[in-house]
């Protein structure tokens, strides 16, 4: 089976397309939705957390996601912390789902693939490209955000370009080139492969 990286900056419609893909019956792991169950649900992960970031961080045994963004987004070094201790055990959750999975591919969505080294164990990584200002219109518009606050998030990843120069294969996703299309194309490509 294929392994296959999804990944693009904030904004630029990753899920959009990871949702086009799981239609055409493509099975995604979605790292940011894994990361949050497995903070709540794996023991050594809680309690790394908790031992870096004190008792307030979990409320009723549940990770209080405000108490922890208010530390970690105002401080690189605590986020690059609480990075180092769910990457590791994020990427293991992948891995291990990757093993159950029998169609020709799966996919791994995911906006920090590169700066995590989770890109190391997959073969191909597709990215979703959209020009800056797009992105932010759209985190602004569904996350009701400040642009300040979006623009401090997308410092916190690597160049878009630069991202983009790393993927095997990009699917624009500008409002003006049908994503769809290209999505397909990709799909073809891949479950040949594996024909």
């Amino acid at each position: 089976m294929i392994r296959i990286g999804l990944t693009g900056g904030i904004g630029s419609g990753k899920s959009t397309v990871a949702k086009i893909f799981e239609t055409l019956g493509i099975p995604v792991y979605y790292a940011d939705d894994a990361a949050r169950k497995l903070m709540n649900a794996d023991d050594a992960l809680k309690q790394a957390i908790l031992e870096h970031f004190g008792k307030d961080s979990y409320k009723e045994g549940l990770l209080d996601r405000k108490y922890i963004a208010s530390i970690v987004f105002n401080d690189n070094e605590k986020l690059e912390l609480l990075n180092s201790l769910i990457h590791p055990a994020t990427i293991k959750d992948a891995e291990d789902w990757m093993e159950q999975q029998t169609a020709p591919y799966a996919i791994k969505e995911a906006a920090l693939l590169f700066e995590s080294g989770a890109s190391e164990n997959l073969d191909y990584i597709i990215g979703v490209y959209a020009p800056q200002h797009l992105r932010v219109q759209r985190v602004m518009k569904r996350d009701k955000l400040p642009v300040e606050e979006i623009m401090k998030r997308i410092s916190r990843q690597i160049d878009e370009e630069m991202k983009m120069k790393l993927c095997n294969f990009v699917i624009t996703n500008n409002e003006q080139e049908l994503v769809i299309p290209q999505v397909i194309k990709l799909h073809e490509k891949f479950t040949s492969q594996n024909a």
